[in-house]
């Protein structure tokens, strides 16, 4: 294909890519295309061809060891004809020496594999009710107050920083976004973020000390919004974490492969459930 070129994404473009991924059921979030873009604008990628973006692939750099690959996107008509696997190759430059996480689709598994890419974990799509619960101490999130120390727990939950990620993700966008915090001695010790996406809404991350404030953090999220109905998407090492929900009548809608290529962080207990299949 002669006239295919790529462009590092503009925020209007990484929209358009976003679209894309909810016609292919992936519900991101309403506004979430500034929040990914801040933390690494030139992480997005897209594929033209005479001028038309034809494919779409996200290597955002959260700091100076790891970068997360998302928004791996291709036209159906496009489909089979490289375009898609050139940009891939495109777009990993951008990683350079960092690990690179992603989480896909089963069956794609081996073609990440001959990348380097090997399964570490799986996510689960849950969907139910948000079960009413109540904690001690908790309250909305100040950035001002509470920044430090999400970062913080952040960092212990995953296993590695994502700051630029994170003050975006965190900060309340009154109408599509809110965060909430558990307290502990006056410090933050749990925190979560719930946004309203194309069809209902999504938690996440949690990161909770416990299954009691992670089901609280569940409960507050989905009430600032005045919702019941609620998306999360769990980590395999949150066995108990889905269990209870499961006990609500939480019903798995689909799995992810979570897949590395080099070290894989070492994610704590605290990580109840990721922030987005986008971008980790």
């Amino acid at each position: 294909m002669t006239d295919l070129h790529f462009d590092t994404a503009t925020l209007a473009e990484l929209e358009t890519a976003l679209s894309w991924a909810a016609q292919e059921g992936w519900n991101p979030g309403q506004d979430d295309a500034q929040a990914c873009m801040a933390a690494d604008p030139d992480g997005f990628f897209v594929a033209r061809v005479a001028g038309e973006i034809i494919a779409a692939i996200s290597v955002v750099n959260h700091s100076e060891t790891i970068a997360s690959l998302g928004l791996y996107l291709c036209k159906s008509e496009f489909r089979g004809q490289g375009v898609g696997f050139t940009l891939w190759q495109h777009a990993l430059r951008q990683a350079g020496t960092r690990y690179i996480g992603l989480d896909g689709v089963a069956e794609q598994e081996p073609n990440y594999a001959k990348s380097g890419f090997v399964r570490t974990d799986a996510i689960t799509r849950l969907q139910g009710k948000a079960p009413r619960a109540a904690t001690e101490g908790g309250r909305a999130f100040d950035a001002a107050r509470d920044f430090a120390a999400i970062a913080t727990l952040d960092r212990r939950a995953n296993g590695y920083q994502r700051p630029k990620f994170l003050a975006q993700w965190a900060a309340e966008r009154a109408t599509t976004r809110k965060p909430v915090v558990s307290l502990r001695n006056g410090e933050a010790s749990g925190f979560a973020t719930i946004r309203l996406c194309n069809e209902g809404a999504k938690v996440g991350p949690i990161a909770a000390p416990n299954i009691p404030t992670a089901l609280a953090f569940l409960s507050a999220a989905a009430a600032s919004h005045e919702i019941t109905d609620v998306t999360l998407d769990l980590p395999s090492s949150a066995i108990e974490f889905r269990e209870a929900l499961e006990g609500r009548d939480f019903a798995k809608t689909f799995e992810t492969a979570q897949m590395y290529c080099g070290t894989t962080p070492e994610a704590s207990s605290l990580n109840m459930e990721i922030s987005t299949m986008e971008l980790g």
